[in-house]
């Protein structure tokens, strides 16, 4: 077997590896030798059987291991169209010529400082005859009057091919492209999401945003580049729009040109139109890893500290009211489905969302999706109408996918009438800023409360704030948790019991947890309930954070 080793700024590299155990790093006595920053002298274990499947080990250095753009500890069984990187540098198993070279347009794992490729950058001439092509097969589906939404995807997508090799054919050698690849674009287009399938299928991209048909961005590993893919116009644009949004019974058009959507896969959707969208239909596409994290994952992966991960777990299992607080791309969604995990099994958990992407593993789960209004203008449910229906059922634990309106103070009363342990995420840049924007939101509801009355509601229903934020590296990372102590001359008071401080020269990419040595108020009811407790938490010296890639 070969294992390709690519550098940046450096050549292909190749060195032959047998089955068994090979050691990855920077010693002269690793199978595979890398070097650079954040590689260890022995940074992975490689296990090799002989068929060229292979799993692969995390060794703990401060760089980490990453697999198809996911920080692992332990993957495998993987093969040949899987890539580990290591450091800067990429490294691919196989049994002769790369399957997926590291400068294959077809991977979004090439050197970082290019910009990012979902395929081979199509001509004018392409896209015109694509369109041409795509037009063609429209009106042979229109001819023969086609049941097509009563046939499978793959009968569909059968039928589809078969009318459309004769235009290819021709139109193929007029735009100088083969047949097979204009066959496959115009499929694509006409029954899949077009340019952004390749994009979809890898694994390393976590958003993709079109601003029309001829713009497409994604952001892999934190950085944010241009794509090479295009739409043939924005006629096929919005034929992937309405395959998004017809499946949810939802729409997008010129007296609705705003929505939220999911793709089968749980990845979240908003789409805006023209009018509102000057140039062109905009997708923003913010996408979920396919594997699920645990909460010793945020440990391992350097997102918070051990004693941080431990009291949350505390949190959660003996019903605190949290807030995940955060900017815009921080993870609070992600946090949400961990921390929701350490809910135990034999209670009753109601989650609300305006577009359904929590992933919760519980059994006595129940989902609940806000409905827009139909074309006539009636029809709509909102989170604050699931929230006030959630309380007649039976619910233990209410999570709200995020608060932002009016919706929040039917939220703070569930919390604070006999629902303990609802969790809800809100955007804010710190957990002061959150408490100011709750008493903003509960305004919105209409209901006319002195702002002394929201405080105090505030301050009973709220026990604890996680923020999470992310830095200009793409590293996310928990920065504060912060407990709400009460009020006192009009003003919510809190205290943090864990920070995280960065070293500057590094924008985030390393720093330390800090337990700050505030024991949390509510530690003092549980202790008398009888609940051993670990106080040793909260006089740490401090928890170090490699830096990540």
């Amino acid at each position: 077997m070969l294992a390709r080793v690519t550098q940046r700024g450096g050549p292909v590299l190749a060195a032959t590896v047998e089955s068994g155990t090979i050691w990855i790093g920077s010693s002269p006595e690793c199978g595979i030798r890398v070097s650079g920053a954040g590689v260890g002298a022995r940074h992975a274990r490689l296990d090799l059987t002989a068929d060229g499947r292979f799993s692969i080990v995390d060794l703990g250095c401060t760089g980490g291991t990453r697999v198809n753009g996911e920080r692992i500890v332990t993957a495998g069984p993987l093969g040949e169209w899987d890539l580990v990187r290591v450091g800067d540098c990429e490294i691919r198993i196989g049994s002769g010529a790369p399957t997926r070279d590291a400068n294959d347009p077809g991977t979004l794992s090439g050197i970082a400082d290019q910009p990012v490729r979902a395929e081979a950058p199509h001509g004018d001439a392409f896209l015109a005859a694509a369109r041409r092509a795509h037009q063609c097969l429209l009106e042979q589906f229109d001819l023969r009057r086609r049941d097509v939404a009563s046939m499978s995807d793959g009968a569909l997508r059968d039928l589809a091919s078969s009318l459309l090799q004769p235009v290819v054919a021709m139109e193929a050698s007029g735009a100088g492209c083969a047949p097979e690849v204009l066959l496959r674009f115009v499929l694509d287009e006409a029954l899949g999401l077009g340019p952004l399938e390749p994009l979809l299928a890898d694994d390393g991209v976590r958003e993709i945003m079109v601003n029309g048909p001829q713009v497409i961005f994604a952001e892999s590993q934190g950085r944010i580049l241009r794509t090479a893919a295009r739409f043939s116009g924005e006629g096929a644009l919005r034929g992937v729009v309405e395959r998004i949004v017809a499946p949810l019974g939802r729409r997008v058009d010129e007296s609705s040109p705003m929505v939220d959507a999911r793709l089968p896969d749980g990845s979240r959707v908003n789409i805006i139109v023209p009018p509102l969208s000057l140039r062109g239909t905009t997708v923003t596409i913010r996408r979920f890893g396919r594997t699920r994290l645990r909460a010793d994952d945020l440990v391992a992966t350097g997102t918070m500290s051990a004693a941080m991960l431990e009291f949350l777990r505390l949190c959660v299992v003996y019903r605190r009211n949290l807030l995940v607080s955060g900017g815009t791309g921080s993870g609070k969604t992600t946090l949400l489905n961990v921390l929701s995990s350490l809910i135990p099994r034999h209670e009753r958990v109601i989650t609300i969302e305006d577009s359904a992407e929590l992933a919760f593993d519980h059994p006595n789960l129940v989902s609940l999706e806000t409905r827009a209004r139909n074309i006539e203008g009636r029809g709509e449910v909102t989170v604050r109408d699931l929230v006030r229906n959630s309380l007649r059922m039976r619910p233990d634990r209410i999570v709200v996918g995020e608060c932002r309106g009016g919706e929040t103070l039917d939220m703070l009363q569930a919390m604070n009438t006999g629902h303990d342990g609802s969790l809800s995420t809100v955007h804010a840049n710190s957990p002061r800023e959150l408490l100011s924007r709750l008493e903003v939101m509960v305004l919105m509801s209409g209901v006319e409360l002195p702002l002394q009355a929201i405080r105090e509601q505030v301050a009973s229903s709220v026990h604890v704030i996680v923020h999470q934020a992310r830095f200009a590296c793409g590293t996310r990372r928990v920065t504060r948790i912060t407990e709400v102590t009460g009020v006192t001359s009009g003003i919510v008071q809190t205290q943090d019991i864990f920070r995280f401080d960065a070293d500057g020269s590094v924008a985030g990419n390393a720093g330390r947890f800090h337990a700050l040595g505030h024991v949390p108020q509510f530690y003092e009811s549980l202790a008398r309930s009888g609940v051993a407790l670990d106080l040793d938490l909260f006089h740490s010296a401090g928890c170090r954070s490699g830096a990540l890639s």
